[in-house]
């Protein structure tokens, strides 16, 4: 019966159907080849995760050395964050949909952090509400006043000033706040690009130190 039906059909549509299964094959077996002979290389371990555990490292350290009792993990009314100082209502958070979700609580009255993956854990005294003493803590302390101090040290500072949108004069307040504008604007969860946002904490780090400097604290918080 089967083959009564076959045989019934057109020469051209059996031929037809007969070659694209041949093609079907022959194309699955040639990519079959390829992946054996060319396999796609592993996955990448580490990246963001393992630039991740190392600031977390770093910034445990910092929080120990300036003897600041702190918990990590910690949720906060739904939002968890990586590091919670408990005396100081503090959090540090390395999400920046956490970061903004906590900021813009108005019914909140935590200080947050916004702590990105490539910043030291030595940056962290600068950015906290409140004094603490200076230490060196982490790999290349110090670094930052030694680059405003190396040749063309004043263009990265006037440089650093114009990412931001902000005059040379500028205080650490206006910093602050400019900063975390253009964190909207270029961070990659909201729809900027990495570039752009290491352009931006870069910038940030140089303007802070430069006013931190011109304001005579120097890295009396860092």
């Amino acid at each position: 019966m089967f083959g009564e039906w076959i045989a019934a059909l057109p020469g051209w549509l059996v031929w037809g159907v007969v070659f694209g299964l041949v093609a079907s094959v022959g194309v699955a077996a040639v990519f079959l080849a390829a992946n054996r002979w060319f396999p796609d290389p592993p996955a990448r371990s580490g990246g963001p995760d393992q630039g991740s555990l190392r600031r977390k490292a770093e910034i445990r350290d910092y929080l120990r050395s300036i003897d600041e009792r702190f918990a990590e993990d910690v949720d906060l009314d739904g939002t968890r964050v990586a590091f919670y100082l408990p005396e100081r209502r503090v959090a540090l958070t390395f999400d920046v949909h956490a970061y903004f979700a906590i900021r813009d609580d108005e019914d909140g009255d935590v200080h947050v952090i916004l702590c990105e993956h490539e910043m030291p854990g030595r940056h962290l005294g600068r950015r906290l509400p409140f004094e603490v003493p200076e230490v060196g803590v982490g790999p290349g302390a110090g670094a930052a006043t030694a680059a405003t101090a190396a040749p063309g040290g004043a263009n990265a500072v006037v440089s650093a000033f114009d990412t931001l949108g902000l005059p040379s004069t500028a205080d650490e307040d206006r910093v602050e706040r400019a900063y975390r504008e253009k964190v909207k604007e270029t961070h990659p969860d909201q729809g900027g690009s990495r570039e752009a946002f290491a352009e931006v904490r870069e910038a940030y780090a140089t303007a802070l130190d430069h006013a931190e400097e011109s304001s005579g604290r120097g890295r009396g918080r860092a």
